[in-house]
């Protein structure tokens, strides 16, 4: 499939004598035209496409500067002027892709000399432009079969994951048969948190368009077997991403790591920010999580459990991300498992208002040196003797003992709760 789209972005970059990119509505880069030889290279080029090609997707801030153009709504060919303060030193003409009315991509050209003359008044009178839009409409018909096809795995794997036990066996088998052998090999479930849903904030009102934003580029990029959405999985009602990744052995989840890795970098990882032209505007900051691997589908749903709460725990502790494993995780494994909004004992809560949070930070990190003084006091850097006035106001906030164990494990266990359902 990958070779097809790089033959149609050929064939337009020959029909308009000018290289030709090809992303998918997430700027993903699917396939790119040749750009020449280096003595010409830098002409051709400018900081965004060469970071587009080189990383293999734009940054979210590129993306929404390009949005805000209205690519996603365009139904014809439309020119974006330059703007270095972006990274955009060229202009673009953007041929957008589509299918039956929903944009799947867009094709990019850089509007230098050679497209000077295209008239995009009357895009189908220049039988150049006619032909390249007719080749981005056979483009756009595979991305569309390509994501039903995606989409229907995306389902199964979605009722695995959560639906009851006999809803589940029912997935399992046709996702089973769907998959082939690989269904029965090595595979880790990958989870990424917060995931945003395709048209959260966007209204775009493209309904016929999948939504959960697990666009098939993304899947092909991230080795992939299946994945999707799963709303609703945080304490706060956001959703998560559910991947599955095929492994060589139970005993090397690298594969998942790296799919992992390539996932966070999806603008649709994190949740959503106010954005600019500048480069430094990103989403919310997501984290993903690998579940223990295993050998076939039947256990997938306690691997789903785990990479979620191994996605949690590395937003919570960020020393444990920005991927984090189940078995790496330390008593995160415990308090994930605790039920939204049960995080604070009552003898804790007085520690957790806002007027407090210098304290039970001390009391965090002073037990997370297994309650040595000499440490705590230097990482926090500060006197010992602050810190012991500290540890003693904690006392008198709590009423725990810290020289007691079940008194310093309630609050351990307590300000890790609540740092887990914070983040």
């Amino acid at each position: 499939m990958r070779g097809e789209y790089q033959q149609l972005v050929d064939e337009i970059s020959a029909a308009l004598g000018a290289p030709a990119t090809l992303e998918d509505r997430d700027f993903a880069l699917i396939a790119f035209g040749a750009h020449g030889g280096d003595d010409d290279l830098e002409l051709t080029m400018d900081p965004v496409r060469t970071r587009s090609i080189l990383q293999r997707r734009s940054t979210a801030a590129v993306r929404a500067w390009f949005e805000a153009f209205g690519i996603a709504r365009a139904q014809t060919p439309l020119r974006i002027p330059p703007d270095p303060a972006a990274g955009v030193f060229k202009g673009r003409i953007c041929l957008p892709v589509r299918h039956r009315g929903v944009v799947h991509g867009y094709v990019w050209l850089l509007d230098d000399e050679h497209l000077a003359g295209l008239d995009l008044a009357v895009p189908f009178a220049d039988p150049r432009l006619a032909q390249a839009m007719e080749t981005a409409a056979r483009i756009g018909a595979l991305l569309a079969a390509e994501a039903r096809a995606g989409a229907e795995l995306g389902e199964l794997l979605r009722d695995l994951l959560t639906a009851r036990p006999g809803g589940r066996e029912a997935a399992r088998g046709t996702l089973r048969e769907a998959l082939g052998p690989a269904a029965d090999g090595p595979l880790a479930v990958v989870a990424v948190a917060p995931w945003r849903m395709t048209g959260d904030g966007e209204g775009e009102g493209e309904t016929e368009r999948a939504g959960d934003g697990t666009g098939s580029a993304l899947a092909a990029q991230s080795g992939v077997a299946a994945m999707c959405a799963v709303p609703g999985v945080l304490p706060d009602g956001s959703a998560a991403l559910a991947a599955l990744i095929r492994l060589r052995a139970t005993a090397s989840p690298a594969p998942a790591r790296t799919a992992a890795d390539r996932l966070l970098r999806s603008p649709r990882a994190g949740r959503r920010v106010a954005s600019g032209p500048s480069e430094s505007a990103y989403p919310g900051l997501a984290a993903a999580g690998v579940g223990t691997p295993r050998r076939g589908l039947t256990e997938a749903h306690v691997a789903w459990a785990e990479a979620l709460g191994a996605a949690r725990a590395a937003a919570a502790e960020r020393r444990l991300g920005p991927v984090a494993e189940w078995a790496g995780i330390g008593p995160y494994r415990v308090l994930t498992g605790l039920a939204a909004g049960h995080a604070a004992d009552p003898a804790v809560l007085p520690l957790l208002e806002g007027a407090h949070t210098e304290l039970a930070r001390t009391a965090e990190v002073y037990l997370d040196c297994a309650g040595q003084a000499g440490r705590a006091a230097a990482a926090l850097g500060i006197h010992r003797q602050t810190l012991y006035y500290r540890l003693g106001r904690v006392e008198q906030l709590t009423g725990l003992d810290l020289d007691d164990g079940e008194g310093r494990l309630l609050l351990h266990m307590t300000l890790k709760a609540t740092r887990l359902e914070q983040a």
